[in-house]
């Protein structure tokens, strides 16, 4: 066998070798005679030489019998090793043949061998493909029975089998039991996948808490993110910062915004409805009704009971007003409501529809407000209503990114910003009590510069003659002054938040703070000074220096309209613009304070009055005036030295209102109707009195009274007295009525009344006797005078 296959080996070499070398010679050849066509110039053959074709045709016979003999010696180089190949093949023939019939045979014996295991091969092979079709039998059948979250499929593959397969084999009676079996299982499917949605609504109303905080946090770093870009939008001017609009917006910290929320998504995972709630069993009960043809009963279900957890949602805890985590909690339960509800609306095709969540979202906001508008009047925390007026605006922009309109709310924000208002008034009003409770009602006493500036800087003061003067000085407004006007501003800030983030523009923040600022001023502060004035405490020191406070508040309004255009950057002089009522205000608590300065000096001479302990039946006078009056006098003028610091309208208002009392009191004591008697000498007494009262009046105890317009108001008393001491009846009887009489201000029945009291007396103590000895016709006289007083009484009484 070796050498069989050796022989054939090395005839096929030489045979190959034969024919390379005879071709590659040929191609040699053909290859030297184009190259030797090219070298020999083959164009000068067929120039004009003659004999030129004849002598290449001779040259290249040459060379082809040059080739020829190569040929031949190459030929016979090889001639031996072919012979020998040859011979060496011939020897082998036998054994090839030989060799033929043992493969023979060996095939034939390996065919009847093989022809067994082929038989058993193909049963195998048939086994296999039975196996196959019954693991694809049983899976198809599995698909049919109703299994963990394939019960759609399950629907789906009985539907091919009660169309398709089934009525294909409709005779054998398996066929029939599965068709009777279909509905059976429909229902069954229908009932758990019913159940699984009750455990899904079950499970949204525990997760709506979180589905809303998480929409919330969302909504407020949003909103953050965009104060923060408009900010810089503002501050920079030389590199502005392109907006949300801009296809490459910057964000907060200078990366653009794709950056920023890609370094957000790596510091926090961003939660989504679908995150946190599986809504799958939703999608398999709407398929599973829709497949049974009763979607319409699955619709109805779903939409009846989210209204009736919306009515749940809806309802707040009794204390959600007592702690923002009420409100907040409140609201993210509301939020994650509709926010599960959007998710239904948009991945779902009919389920929910679009009017169906504005009927839920209306329903919602009526009662949402109806709550806010309850709770939030409980409140008396100012910071508390800021943080519910936060929650509001976040809650309202969460709802507002889902579609939702939420203008409702921005109004009631309105409401709530006047219920803040409120709290901030009721808070200043402490504030506004305490700092006057805590006045000394003094000026304030500076000793250096220093201390001069520190006042300056709280409260807007000028005063060039008090800037001139040396340390230590005065200035005229007490401590309570730049601690009020520092409130005003504090009050204004706090007023500010609350219309933050309200989309309002400055003009309508401006308004607000105005008007917020104007009810302070003309509600708060004023019923405060109001009540201050009226407390028995204050004194007629304290009274001036109110009155010197409310006028300095009252040159610092101004500042206050700048410092709100500050803020602002409303101009004062827009159209629109609200003015603050300060002026009013401190005006109104002046006028106040001046009238309780007229009040507690009438107070204090009716006290001085009661005092009075005159002697009526006196015969004479002694001479001097009563203790009781000169101390009156003496208080008077002591107090009227404090007015020098009021303005000079307010100081001579109140001489000529105490001055005037006086009279009218002394008059008073003179008409009393329980004294019944009156001497001579007690008129002389009581004129000394008076007579004191017109020396202080003329002695010009508070400046700026034009000649006696000050004594004036002692004139009906100085008439009267006048008339009974120089006892001028016939003058006056004869003048009465005239623009010149001497006694014009003597009025006939107080007359009458004085005249009776003194007649009363003749008998006790014998008054008139002075009269009987010298005139006997005096007494006649007082009874004519008498009469004709009575009669100008009367007749004044018919004519009126």
């Amino acid at each position: 066998m070796p050498e069989i296959e050796r022989g054939i080996r090395l005839l096929l070499e030489i045979f190959a070798f034969s024919v390379d070398t005879i071709t590659d010679y040929n191609q040699r050849v053909l290859l030297f005679s184009v190259a030797a066509l090219r070298t020999s110039r083959v164009q000068s053959v067929y120039d004009d030489q003659p004999n030129a074709h004849k002598r290449f045709m001779e040259k290249l016979d040459a060379r082809i019998r040059n080739h020829d003999r190569e040929i031949e010696k190459m030929c016979n180089f090889h001639h031996q090793g072919f012979v020998d190949a040859i011979t060496e093949l011939l020897k082998v023939r036998a054994d090839a043949e030989k060799l033929m019939g043992q493969v023979s045979d060996t095939n034939r014996r390996l065919q009847d061998a093989g022809r067994e295991v082929t038989a058993q091969t193909e049963e195998v092979i048939r086994c296999r493909i039975q196996q196959r079709n019954m693991a694809t039998t049983v899976e198809k059948l599995q698909l049919c029975i109703p299994g963990e979250m394939t019960y759609y499929s399950a629907l789906k593959t009985m539907e091919q089998l009660e169309n398709i397969y089934i009525p294909r084999v409709s005779q054998y009676r398996f066929c029939q039991i599965m068709a009777e079996t279909l509905p059976k299982l429909r229902e069954e499917i229908k009932e758990i996948s019913m159940s699984d949605l009750k455990d899904f609504l079950e499970s949204i109303r525990k997760h709506s808490d979180k589905i809303g905080e998480t929409a919330m946090r969302q909504a407020q770093q949003h909103r953050t993110f965009n104060s923060a870009v408009q900010k810089q939008v503002t501050l920079s001017c030389a590199k502005p910062l392109y907006g949300l609009n801009s296809r490459t917006p910057l964000h907060h910290n200078g990366l653009s915004a794709e950056a920023a929320d890609e370094e957000e998504m790596d510091e926090e995972v961003v939660l989504t409805a679908q995150d946190l709630v599986d809504f799958s069993p939703v999608y398999r009960c709407l398929h599973i009704y829709t497949v049974l043809g009763d979607r319409e009963t699955f619709e109805n279900y779903y939409r009846k009971q989210r209204k009736k957890q919306a009515r749940l949602v809806l309802q707040p805890q009794s204390n959600m007003h007592e702690t923002v985590e009420g409100y907040r909690k409140y609201f993210n339960q509301i939020v994650g409501f509709f926010v599960v509800e959007d998710h239904i609306l948009h991945a779902t095709q009919g389920l929910v529809t679009r009017a169906f969540t504005d009927e839920l979202w209306n329903m919602a906001l009526s009662k949402i407000i109806a709550v806010l508008r309850t709770h939030s009047s409980y409140c008396n925390d100012p910071d508390l209503v800021l943080e519910l007026k936060n929650l509001i605006v976040i809650f309202a922009d969460t709802l507002q990114g889902y579609g939702f309109p939420v203008n409702r709310l921005f109004d009631l924000l309105f409401e709530v910003r006047d219920q803040y208002n409120e709290t901030l008034l009721k808070k200043w009003a402490l504030v506004f009590r305490d700092i006057f409770e805590q006045d000394n009602y003094s000026p304030i006493p500076v000793e250096n510069e220093e201390e001069y500036k520190a006042v300056v800087s709280r409260f807007p003061f000028h005063d060039a003659e008090i800037e001139k003067q040396q340390f230590p000085k005065k200035l005229p407004m007490s401590q309570s002054v730049p601690q009020i006007y520092s409130q005003v501003k504090e009050f204004i800030y706090a007023s500010l938040k609350f219309s933050e983030s309200l989309h309002r523009s400055s003009t309508e923040i401006d308004d607000m703070l105005r008007k917020s600022t104007n009810l302070l001023l003309t509600r708060t502060l004023s019923s405060c000074l109001q009540n201050l004035i009226k407390k028995p405490h204050i004194g007629l020191t304290e009274l001036v220096q109110i009155i010197i406070n409310t006028t300095h508040l009252e040159h610092a309004c101004k500042y206050l309209e700048d410092f709100i255009t500050n803020i602002t950057n409303v101009s004062p002089e827009t159209v629109h613009t609200t003015r603050l009522y300060g002026l009013s205000t401190f005006k109104d608590a002046r006028h106040a304070a001046e009238g309780e300065i007229y009040t507690k000096l009438n107070q204090k001479i009716d006290e001085f009055i009661q005092l009075a302990d005159y002697e009526w039946g006196m015969a004479e006078s002694d001479g001097r005036a009563s203790g009781y009056l000169m101390d009156l006098i003496n208080f008077l003028r002591s107090t009227f030295q404090v007015f020098t610091h009021l303005p000079g309208k307010v100081a001579q208002t109140a001489c000529m209102s105490s001055c005037k009392h006086l009279a009218t009191s002394l008059m008073q004591m003179l008409l009393d109707t329980e004294l019944k008697q009156i001497s001579m000498g007690a008129i002389q007494q009581f004129n000394l009195d008076v007579m004191q009262c017109e020396l202080f009046a003329s002695s010009e105890p508070v400046p700026g009274f034009q000649g006696d317009t000050l004594q004036l108001a002692f004139i009906d008393l100085r008439q009267l007295l006048d008339l009974f001491m120089v006892w001028d009846w016939s003058t006056y009887l004869a003048d009465y009525g005239q623009p010149t009489s001497k006694y014009l201000r003597v009025n006939p029945s107080t007359a009458l009344a004085l005249l009776e009291k003194m007649k009363d007396t003749s008998k006790k103590n014998n008054i008139f006797s002075q009269f009987r000895k010298n005139d006997r016709d005096k007494q006649k006289l007082i009874e004519t005078v008498v009469k004709q007083l009575r009669s100008l009484v009367n007749g004044m009484s018919q004519h009126s």
